[in-house]
Order: structure tokens, then C-alpha cells, then sequence
């Protein structure tokens, strides 16, 4: 919670705090074959204050008989009345007997449940060899663990579980912690008179079996896990560098495809100890597993000892997995590891502290230059507009938690964090979060906390600095002006599009200016010390050599050149011996393109940094300029003259690229190789050269006749699928289709889905939706809609059907990320001013309230982009008129 919230905003949505629980005995029963759950909790309590109710968290649960029973009394009280407030998802009971301030008490519950396909609470997935495999698993964030048992479900309410779980035998139970006992259920050996009475009472109570797990440290609800299928694992361990002991490791999934999983379990036994080295704490638990599920809402979820997630975000088949899919699994693998320190060890007070999370420690692959990529330019790009808001969040209420899961609450806290570390100096940074993990173990936190860390390992005013940054919203850019002897630099807040008002430029940001220049021997000199906390300041400097500001991209801002001093940059950065390096190419690509979107600069200026880099070498910049330039065509998509001229200009940088690398992957090849043949080849096809496009349509058409996809390099896949079905008719989305049912891999079945939508044959578009409707996996539907939003034919297509069929996708995603994310799809790419105004008026009388960040932020993307084409639509077709005619 901001500490500006009034105390009173508190106590409307948070539990009273008259009774703490300490600890819950959570018995469950699971039903697979008739999907229902049932089961029994023992809550102690602590009474902080006298009280005659208990007010907890429940939703969608029949619960039964509600007692409780004070420490040292023998008597058993049930409750005299129960009342539910299902708007804020609680149970509220009254008991006869007040009790006592500082005394303890034992509150039982039992309980009943559905198990739905909803893939939050206690849910059920399918998977297996045909599909028709059954088994359940919980998804309890942000605040679901209350659809599954009666507790307190805040992450601040932290308690000890002790999980037993009753299932059929030949079925594997899950939950955070190792299992102490299992066995087959025998009339008069239970110690739980709730199993008892529940199995024998059926009719095969011999085929049922009991496991108990360890009890947990102290945990939020959100954390809490448990599991029951037919799964198989595989199994490793690690070493821990600071105790010497040995921890077992395991990854969970169904038979059919756990060969897969060897890959997440190799990155999670590698990131381990390092992790235990960085924050100098051992991992807590006795086990760390890992469950692969076919049905899941988000990638994964940090369950601290059962990290959860879907198929995509775990499994790489060896055999043909491409580097991009392998990276983005071991990113995601790291990451979960990373949050058992960062967030189960110690955990937010409330969700707008939801980015302490984060962690900015990734294993290799030039990760910190990657970063920029993945991270640090969509989250500018979010922080660009009006509708932004700070990484901390004030939370109205607990529904409003999914609403704040986005590239600001993970990668505007994470480029924030890394600007920090940079200032400060890394190893002083990591020093920060030890202290501060360590002084928070099993406790929560606020961001103060985290500052307050760092502080102490190097005695600056961290506050000070990073205050603005977290607490006001958006980022500033700094528009250098050259002087005779330096430069003038001035801060003003970035919006995209174009400066702000006075009433929205009032936040003076703390800014490390990483002023780089070029000392006599040639090479790079960063001054770290030079601050910028007030409006505008001159620093001294000889301009006739090479400089620039925000050295190595770590500070969350854009610099804005003059058109001269952009130049000058652009031929440095494409000269053989450049003092910039690679994060500062890629920043430099990348700012000029945002500061021409917002009118700070010519498109032209953007367009010529990027025509000096041709001989660039890193993959990662050629990241950024294929972006960039896809982002134009992207926003220009109703002019075909620009478009064709855009395309023109990529293929005549991408294509030569492809010629020089060729279509084949060899194992020697170097790994830049291997990834700038990937986006050469991607871009010259999506820019429409017959050359590259003929090629992979040609591999395309023989694997559609002979089955045989050896032709089909596994980096290639996503684009030979996607011109198979753009060039092809009938056939070839058939092919696709099938693929995307049942593919025999994860990468290849997410290429399936994402090129379907990729034909201009609107009856295609017409039954790709209806695909979507009704045999796409709830969780797999974005990708489906993300290629008919790519597809320029068919983008105002999905946008009208998703506003026919809103009504149905309120229905089918209440509760999880869904509205969300079919919202930003819908109508993110779209570009003109009566989309922005039909847009809307299509949501100004619906119940907005589950998706309305999301909402205003896909607006302001509408207006942004319907500005820029207004603003530079005429310069845009002049140069690239200009270079075409200067080809003749």
C-alpha cells in the first residue's frame, strides 16, 4: 500500500487484524473422475483484540460446519451466525462467546468445491498422449487461494501450512514441501477424524491414500501449492556452495512429454548456487520441484519448493528447439528460482510493493544488453503515456491486483533496479539486497526496506534517488543543447505524444547521467558521479569530440539530441573501433525512433542512424532496428505507399545479411551468427522479398507433401509457418491447424498458433476465429488473435469480433488475465482517429473494471500511433521517396 493511502482505504479491503493466523492444517480431498474437491481446515489464531467475529477470506466454496475452540477451554463453539459478503469475497462469523485479546484459538472449517478449466484456485487440466489425461494443480495469485480453502488471503498474513492430501492410489500428490508419510487409507489409523468419516463412507475406500507433507516456514496464501495427477519427473540436485548440503531437484509433467523437461531442470540446477552466492542466503526449503501443466494462465508462478507453469515456459524439445524459445525457458526457469529469495523469502506488504519480486540476476547470452530489449524499451514505451501509472500501485481493492501484473510492475522496477545497481556499482548493490533479505527473512516488506538496504552497504541517500522513480509516474528525457564550452541539459517528463503540460511535468527525477566521452587514447571514459536532480544544469565539456550521455543505457530516460549531434552519433556508433558499446548502439536506435514517435525529432534523423549501422555485427542491434522499423510498418499499415517504401528500405538491409549467412544451421556456427541469420531471414520475409520468400515457401510445400520437416531449420519454424499460410490457401492453414491441436512440441505448436490468422482469405479469418471459440485452450487464444492482429487484413476483423462476442469473453475470462490481454490485442495496433473514437464508444457503458488500465493504455496506443502518422506521414514518404529515387 502507498503510504498515502488514508488508514481508513486500508481497512476497506484489507482483513481486520482483531485475530492473526499462525497456522493452518489443510486437509484436501480431490475427486478427479467427478470434479469436486472437498475438505477440512484447522486454523490457529492468535486474538490481537476481543472480538466475537472472525472475518476471513472465501469465494466460491459451500462451506460446511464453522467451530471454534479457545486454548484451554473444552468446549467446541459453532457459529451462531454466518454471513458472506461475496462482493469482497468474504466470511464473516459471529460466536457467542467473545474471545479473549492475547489468548489463542483453534478455528475449524470444512468445505466443498467444484474443480473447473478456470486455471485459478484449485482447477483442473487435461493433457497426456490424446488429451483426455486429467489432473489438478493450484494458481493462488494473486488472490485465489480463498477459492480453495477458507484462510486469510493476504500476502502480508504470512503463516505455517501443514498440507495433507487425499487422492486415488496410483496418483503422485504435490504440494511445497517433501512428503513425511503416504499410504493406503485403513479404517481406525487416521488421526483426522474428517478423512474417516469421508472415505468410509464411499464405496472404495481401500483405493484411496493419505500423503502428508512437512510443514512450511511461515508463507503468504499466495505461495501455497499443491498438486494431484498420473506425473512422472526427472530428477537432479545441487550442491550448496555455502553449506556444502545437498538438495534434490525434480521437474513434474505427464508422461508424454517429460523427455522435454531435461533442459529447465539443467538451467535450475545451474542457477541455484548462484543465487545462494549472490544473496549470500541458502536456499530454505528441502526441495525444489517444478510442475509442467497444459493448462495455465500466466507463463509460470513462483510457489516457493513447487514452481508451476505452462508447457511454453518449460519445455524444449532437444531434437529441434530454437535459441529464442531455449532462452526464453531458461529466463523463465531463472526467474521463478530467483523469486524464492526475492519474494517468498521475504514478501511484499501489499501487492502495489508487487515489484520487489524482481530480480535482475539472468545467466548468460549477454543478457544485460538483451534486457534492454525484452524489458527496459517496453516498459518506456508503457511509461510514455498519460495512462501509465508508478511502479507502486495504490489498490483499491484486491481485484484490481491482476491490473497491475504488467511491464511496469516487472520491467520498469527491473531497468529502475539496474540504473541503481549501475550507480551504485554492482557489487555494492547486491551487498544492499543481502541486507536486506536477510534483516526481512520470513517477514514482508515495502520498498523502503529494500532502499534502506542498499543504503547501508553504501551510505548514500538511496531514498532520495529512487523515490521519484517508484512513487511518481513516468520517466524524463533530457534534451542536451551544445554551448561553446559544454552542454546545457535540461530534464522534462516523456510523453509519446510529444511535450507535456505544465500540470503534467512537475516530477524532478534524480537522474545518473553516465556522461561518456573519449579520452586521448581512444577509448571510453564514464563519468558516474555527474547527477541531474534539478530542472536543468550546464556541465563543462569539449564538444568537438565524441560524448554522450546515459552510457551503456542504464538510465531510464531518453536523451534528445540535436539532428546534427544524432548524426555524429550514428557514424561513431558504425565505426570499426566505436567507444560505444553495445547497449549503446542498441539505445541509440531505439531512442531516436521513440523521440521521433513523439515529435521531439524527425523520423528521418531515426531513419539514418539506423542506414549507418548497415554493417553492424550484433544481433541485438539489429534487434532494435528491425523493432523500430517494424513498428512503422506497423503504425503506417493503412498507407500502402509507405509501407512498400518501408519494406523497400528493410529488405535492402536485411536482405544481404541472408545472402551472406545463407538458410542453413550448422552446429559450429557461432551463436551471432546463428541468431542474425534468424532476424535477417524474418525480416526480408516479412518485408516481402520474393527471394527469401520463395525459399521458405518452398520448405514449407515439402513438408506439406511429404510430412518431412527436416527442411525447416527449428529457428526458422515461427516464419516458414507464417509464409506457408500468408502465400498459401487452404492447405496450407489445414497443415497449421493440425499442428496447432497436436503438435510434437511446445515451440512448434506456439508457431502453429501464431501464424494460423496469417491469410488475407477472410473465410480463413472467419474459421480461424471460430477455432479460437471453441477449441483453443483458454490460455492459448492470445496467440491465435495475435496473428489476425499482425495479418493486416484481418486487424479491423478482430477488433469487430471481439466486440461481437464480448458478452462471451466476459463470461469465459472472468477472474484471470484474459479481458486483459484479448483488450491490448484487439486493438493495440490500431491507428487512426475514428478507430481511437469507435473504440471508445464501444466500451463506455460496459463494466470496465477487471481491465481498465489496460483499457486507457490500448487508447492512448491508438491515439499515439493515429498522431504520429498525422505528424509525420509527409516528412516519412519524403525521405523514403528521396532514397528510393536516389537507387535509380
Amino acid at each position: 500500500m502507498s503510504a498515502s493511502a488514508p488508514a481508513a482505504a486500508l481497512q476497506d479491503y484489507r482483513l481486520p487484524t482483531d485475530v492473526k493466523a499462525a497456522h493452518y492444517d489443510l486437509t484436501v480431498w480431490t475427486d478427479l473422475e467427478n470434479n469436486k474437491f472437498e475438505g477440512i481446515v484447522h486454523i490457529d489464531l492468535q486474538v490481537n483484540k476481543e472480538t466475537p467475529k472472525v472475518v476471513l477470506n472465501t469465494a466460491s466454496l459451500e462451506l460446511g460446519d464453522v467451530s471454534l475452540q479457545s486454548e484451554g477451554a473444552s468446549d467446541i463453539q459453532a457459529a451462531a451466525t454466518s454471513e458472506f459478503d461475496t462482493v469482497n469475497e468474504r466470511g464473516i462469523f459471529s460466536f457467542a462467546k467473545p474471545l479473549a485479546a492475547g489468548t489463542k484459538a483453534r478455528l475449524s472449517a470444512s468445505f466443498k468445491g467444484e474443480l473447473t478449466g478456470d486455471m485459478l484456485g484449485y482447477y483442473y487440466s487435461t493433457g497426456g498422449k490424446d488429451g483426455e489425461l486429467k489432473y489438478t494443480l493450484t494458481q493462488f495469485e494473486p488472490t485465489a487461494a480463498r477459492r480453495a480453502f477458507p484462510c486469510w488471503d493476504e500476502p502480508l498474513l504470512k503463516a505455517t501450512f501443514a498440507v495433507t492430501l487425499v487422492s486415488r492410489v496410483g496418483s503422485v500428490n504435490l504440494s511445497n514441501m517433501p512428503a513425511i508419510s503416504e499410504e493406503v487409507y485403513k479404517e481406525g489409523v487416521n488421526k483426522e477424524p474428517w478423512i474417516a468419516k469421508k472415505l468410509s463412507a464411499l464405496p472404495d475406500p481401500e483405493k484411496w491414500k493419505i500423503t502428508r507433507f512437512e510443514t512450511t516456514p511461515p508463507v503468504s496464501t499466495y505461495l501455497v501449492a499443491y498438486a494431484n495427477g498420473p506425473f512422472e519427473y526427472l530428477e537432479s540436485s545441487y550442491k550448496s556452495p555455502l553449506s556444502g548440503k545437498v538438495r534434490p531437484l525434480r521437474i513434474y509433467a505427464t508422461a508424454d512429454v517429460i523427455a522435454q523437461a531435461q533442459y529447465a531442470l539443467d538451467v535450475k540446477r545451474l542457477v541455484l548456487p548462484l543465487y545462494e552466492e549472490v544473496f549470500e542466503i541458502e536456499y530454505p526449503l528441502p526441495k525444489l520441484d517444478t510442475l509442467v501443466a497444459s493448462d495455465f494462465d500466466s507463463g509460470a508462478m513462483e510457489n516457493w519448493g513447487l514452481i508451476t507453469g505452462r508447457t511454453q515456459a518449460f519445455l524444449v524439445d532437444p531434437n529441434s528447439a530454437n535459441m529464442k524459445y531455449k532462452k526464453n525457458v531458461a529466463a523463465t526457469q531463472s526467474h521463478e528460482v530467483a523469486h524464492m529469495w526475492f519474494g517468498n523469502i521475504t514478501t511484499m506488504e501489499w501487492w502495489d510493493n508487487l515489484y520487489l519480486n524482481e530480480d535482475k540476476v539472468y545467466p548468460e547470452w549477454k543478457l544485460d544488453a538483451e534486457f534492454l530489449g525484452s524489458h527496459f524499451f517496453r516498459a518506456r514505451a508503457l511509461d510514455a503515456k498519460l495512462s501509465s501509472h508508478p511502479v507502486e500501485v495504490e489498490c483499491p481493492d484486491a481485484n484490481m491486483v491482476n491490473q497491475i501484473f504488467d511491464d511496469l510492475s516487472y520491467a520498469k522496477a527491473g531497468s529502475v533496479l539496474r540504473m541503481l545497481a549501475s550507480y551504485v556499482g554492482e557489487d555494492r548493490f547486491l551487498k544492499g539486497v543481502s541486507i536486506y533479505l536477510k534483516k526481512h527473512t520470513y517477514k514482508n516488506s515495502v520498498t523502503r526496506d529494500l532502499w534502506e538496504g542498499i543504503q547501508a552497504a553504501t551510505d548514500l541517500d538511496i531514498p532520495k534517488m529512487m523515490d521519484n522513480w517508484v512513487k511518481k509516474i513516468g520517466y524524463p528525457v533530457v534534451t542536451v543543447t551544445e554551448k561553446e564550452d559544454g552542454i546545457h541539459v535540461r530534464q522534462d517528463r516523456f510523453l509519446e505524444t510529444g511535450p507535456a503540460d505544465p500540470k503534467d511535468n512537475e516530477t524532478i527525477w534524480t537522474i545518473p547521467l553516465n556522461l561518456l566521452t573519449v579520452g586521448s587514447d581512444g577509448k571510453a571514459v564514464v563519468n558516474k558521479d555527474i547527477l541531474l536532480d534539478e530542472r536543468e544544469k550546464f556541465i563543462p565539456l569539449d564538444t568537438s569530440k565524441p560524448f554522450k550521455l546515459n552510457s551503456d543505457t542504464t538510465g531510464f530516460y531518453a536523451v534528445s539530441y540535436s539532428a546534427d549531434r544524432l548524426a555524429k552519433l550514428g557514424q561513431q556508433a558504425a565505426a570499426p573501433n566505436s567507444p560505444f558499446s553495445l547497449s549503446d548502439r542498441i539505445g541509440i536506435v531505439s531512442d531516436a525512433l521513440a523521440l521521433a514517435k513523439s515529435g521531439y525529432a524527425p523520423v528521418s534523423s531515426a531513419l539514418e542512424v539506423i542506414g549507418a549501422l548497415r554493417d553492424e555485427k550484433e544481433h541485438l542491434v539489429w534487434d532494435a532496428i528491425s523493432t523500430n522499423l517494424s513498428a512503422i510498418v506497423s503504425t503506417w499499415w493503412e498507407n500502402a505507399h509507405v509501407v512498400d517504401l518501408t519494406n523497400a528500405f528493410r529488405r535492402e538491409l536485411f536482405v544481404p545479411i541472408v545472402k551472406r549467412l545463407g538458410f542453413e544451421y550448422k552446429e559450429s556456427d557461432p551463436y551471432e551468427d546463428g541468431q542474425l541469420r534468424t532476424t535477417a531471414i524474418e525480416e526480408a520475409a516479412s518485408a516481402g522479398d520474393p527471394w527469401v520468400v520463395g525459399e521458405l515457401k518452398s520448405r514449407f510445400d515439402h513438408f506439406l507433401q511429404t510430412g518431412d520437416d527436416s527442411k525447416i531449420p527449428a529457428d526458422l519454424v515461427p516464419i516458414i509457418f507464417t509464409i506457408g499460410v500468408q502465400e498459401g490457401g487452404r492447405p496450407e492453414w489445414e497443415a497449421v491447424k493440425s499442428i496447432a491441436a497436436k503438435a510434437k512440441n511446445p515451440a512448434q505448436g506456439l508457431a502453429a498458433m501464431r501464424s494460423m490468422g496469417g491469410n488475407k482469405d477472410m473465410a480463413l479469418a472467419e474459421e480461424t476465429f471460430k477455432f479460437i471459440m471453441t477449441e483453443a485452450r483458454d490460455q492459448d487464444t492470445f496467440f491465435y488473435a495475435g496473428g489476425l492482429a499482425r495479418n493486416r487484413a484481418t486487424r479491423h476483423f478482430l477488433a469487430e469480433k471481439f466486440k461481437e462476442n464480448f458478452a462471451e469473453f466476459e463470461r469465459r475470462y472472468s477472474g484471470n488475465f484474459g479481458l486483459i490481454r484479448w483488450t491490448q490485442t484487439s486493438f493495440g495496433a490500431l491507428s487512426s482517429d475514428k478507430d481511437y473514437e469507435e473504440t471508445a464508444a464501444f466500451f463506455k457503458d460496459k463494466d470496465t473494471s477487471k481491465f481498465d488500465m489496460a483499457l486507457k493504455q490500448t487508447l492512448d496506443n491508438i491515439k499515439s500511433r493515429a498522431a504520429w502518422v498525422k505528424r509525420s506521414t509527409a516528412e516519412l514518404t519524403q525521405w523514403l521517396e528521396k532514397r528510393e529515387s536516389s537507387k535509380l
